[in-house]
């Protein structure tokens, strides 16, 4: 005899779409894209960039990036975000800066209330191409077939979506495993 879902199940999956930013931080592009997702489905809302001066200060260009990301929120009213955690590379003065402007994008959202969910960059690939090291032309690909009206203005646009894609498979088995587990009680 096969099982059924859990009480409210297909009620909770299917009821509202949730909208998800996405955000792929750098110093000089930040990323940004938002989705909203219904259970496996998704729909493209808005995506962009949010730049900075490289011949600005540091403290400046990080203020930039925060303000930008501001507004996005507060336009787009996303009720998560999703952001790419940071990588070590080989030269640490870009590493540390990666990670000024990722901070930023974290303060970002929590500051506007958001849960803030992170993944690692091979994590995003394989969720939205199937490969962990998929490069920019696979994503940007992948995230037009997902995605078929989405616009995006820069590579860390569609990496900014396919960030949110990612939680958004993600958010789906935890929700699912959460609302078995006390279904079980």
């Amino acid at each position: 005899m096969a099982e059924s879902a859990p009480p409210g199940y297909h009620r909770a999956m299917t009821a509202r779409p949730i909208r998800i930013i996405g955000i792929d931080p750098g110093l000089q592009r930040t990323g940004w894209g938002v989705v909203e997702a219904r259970g496996n489905a998704f729909a493209f809302v808005a995506s962009g960039t949010v730049r900075s001066q490289p011949a600005d200060a540091l403290a400046v260009r990080l203020c930039a990036l925060h303000d930008g990301l501001m507004a996005v929120i507060e336009a787009l009213g996303p009720a998560e975000a999703a952001v790419e955690s940071t990588f070590v590379n080989r030269d640490g003065a870009a590493t540390l800066k990666l990670g000024q402007a990722r901070g930023v994008a974290v303060l970002a959202a929590a500051r506007s209330g958001l849960g803030v969910a992170e993944y690692a960059p091979n994590a995003v690939k394989k969720a939205v191409t199937g490969v962990g090291h998929a490069d920019k032309v696979q994503i940007r690909a992948m995230v037009g077939m997902l995605l078929p009206k989405a616009e995006f203005d820069s590579d860390d646009a569609a990496d900014a979506l396919a960030i949110a894609i990612c939680h958004a498979h993600h958010r789906g088995r935890a929700e699912l495993a959460a609302r078995i587990a006390s279904a079980a009680k």
